[in-house]
Parts: structure tokens; C-alpha cells; sequence
């Protein structure tokens, strides 16, 4: 896991620095390690689309000044709060759509029965379909206290490889188990990644559980969460496979302020 999980450290290590790398207000000294990009290496203004996708090293900062949009005003319309923490992928609105003008009354009487009727073949042509129970609504919007986070197993199955501090070791747990086995929040938080676009850890969900803690959740054979969408702990939010991996396991990693660090040390015990 030691190639895939560098591009792993890479993403955690920008979410973690974006605020320290954005008040930066001289260029760093030649002599320090290279961060990424910043508003040095472009020129103001030069986007000018209505959204933007992220991509690696972007900050809102960088973007916001390509936009030629005061940061704070992109935070707004993107609600983020401070540090202002993007992630690849991640589609960013640059302006907003301007408001239609309000159409005539027998038009908009002939929009919405036309909207009626369209919505009545719709909901006839679902009731041929096979039913699918939809993820229940989450009941959390806020970022708990460290302390007061509830940690639980991600996976009901033994781990088959322990967490290892070597250079080239295991930075989480891996979990053994069948194709489609429940994989589970192991605490509430927020969506910030689901996606395939990490090299060695296939379909993947990483979870921002408050500004310490994010969990990680690799090789999943189906994302049952999108990007941006709150759980709580246990719910069920991917289906255990084998993406961009040798077997059927789920790799488990829990980090804090962008360090890996053992999984056991928060789980509960004398569960697995």
C-alpha cells in the first residue's frame, strides 16, 4: 500500500495545510519543501466559466483570484466555512445564475400543468421498477467535538493486516470479508471524496469527521454516499469489494490532523 497511500498522504496534506498555505503573504524561501501551487504561479482573471472542478494542489484562495472573485464571496456561494477546504474533483460555482424574469400567469399555469403531467408518467413508469430502500436521511449537520466522537467498526469481519508505522508499512486495518458485505460509517461527519480517481485504493469514500479526524474506506465494489452528504455513525455507506486490489477486503485508515495513526486506538474493543 506504500504508492497508493501517498497520494492519499498528498490530498490529507492539503486539506490540513489550505489554511497555513493560504495567509501566506511572501513567497516561501527556495530552501523550503514544495507545497503546491499558489496564486503565484497564475494570472488573475483568467477563469471565466460560471464553475470550475477542482483539481490537485488548488486551494480557494488560487482559484478565487483566477476567478477574480474576492474569497470570501466564493466561499459564499459554494458554502464553505473557514479553512475553506476543496478536495480534487469537487466542482466549484465561480458566479451565480442570473434570476429569470417572472413569466406570465397563463404561462406558468401551462408550465406546471405540463410539469404535473410529466411527473404522473414518471412516477407510473418507477412503479414498474424494482423498489430500492434509499439511504435514510441524516439526522447531523455540524462537526462534533473530538471527544465527543462515537467511534464503531467500519466492517462486522476480522482483520487480516494490522497497522504498521514502517515507511513502507499498512497505515490502516484491512478487513477480510465476501463481494457486498455492508461496510459502515465509523463515526458521524461529512462526505468530502467518493470516487475512483486515487490510484491503488479503487472505489473509494473518504469521511472529514471534524477539523482532527477523517476516515478512509478503499476498494469498495459499490458508493452508497456522494460528496458532500452527512451520516452518522453505522450507517451503511459502500459495499465491500475488490477495486484495485488482490482480494475482497475493505482498507480502513483513520487519520489525524493528516497523520495515519491506528485505528485500534479508537475503535471500541473486544469487538474484532
Amino acid at each position: 500500500m506504500s504508492g497508493p497511500v501517498n497520494w492519499l498522504i498528498v490530498i490529507v496534506a492539503a486539506v490540513v495545510g489550505l489554511s497555513a498555505c493560504a495567509q501566506r503573504e511572501e513567497a516561501a524561501p527556495v530552501k523550503k519543501v514544495y507545497t503546491g501551487k499558489s496564486i503565484l504561479d497564475y494570472e488573475r482573471a483568467t477563469l471565466s466559466s460560471t464553475s470550475y472542478r477542482v483539481e490537485p494542489g488548488d486551494t480557494l484562495y488560487s482559484i478565487a483570484f483566477r476567478a477574480d472573485q474576492d474569497v470570501r464571496t466564493l466561499a459564499n456561494y459554494n458554502q464553505l466555512t473557514k479553512p475553506y477546504t476543496i478536495y480534487p474533483g469537487q466542482v466549484l460555482v465561480l458566479q451565480h445564475s442570473v434570476t429569470k424574469p417572472a413569466q406570465p400567469l397563463e404561462q406558468d399555469t401551462n408550465k406546471r400543468y405540463l410539469k404535473k403531467e410529466r411527473n404522473k408518467k414518471v412516477a407510473q413508469s418507477d412503479a414498474k421498477q424494482p423498489s430500492v430502500t434509499p439511504m435514510p436521511r441524516s439526522r447531523i449537520e455540524t462537526f462534533p467535538d473530538s471527544n465527543a466522537i462515537r467511534w464503531q467498526w467500519p466492517v462486522r469481519s476480522k482483520v487480516i493486516r494490522e497497522f504498521s508505522t514502517a515507511e513502507a508499512g499498512n497505515k490502516g486495518l484491512d478487513f477480510a470479508g465476501q463481494r457486498n458485505d455492508p461496510v459502515y460509517a465509523a463515526a458521524a461527519g461529512k462526505v468530502v471524496y467518493a470516487g475512483n480517481a486515487l490510484k491503488g485504493y479503487g472505489n473509494l469514500i473518504i469521511m472529514k469527521h471534524n477539523d482532527d479526524y477523517i476516515t478512509a474506506y478503499a476498494h469498495n465494489q459499490q458508493l452508497l454516499v456522494k460528496e458532500q452528504q452527512w451520516v452518522n455513525a453505522g450507517d451503511e455507506i459502500a459495499r465491500m469489494g475488490d477495486t484495485d486490489a488482490e482480494q475482497v477486503k475493505l482498507h480502513f485508515e483513520v487519520r489525524f490532523r493528516g497523520k495515519s495513526v491506528n485505528p485500534r486506538h479508537y475503535l471500541p474493543r473486544g469487538t474484532q
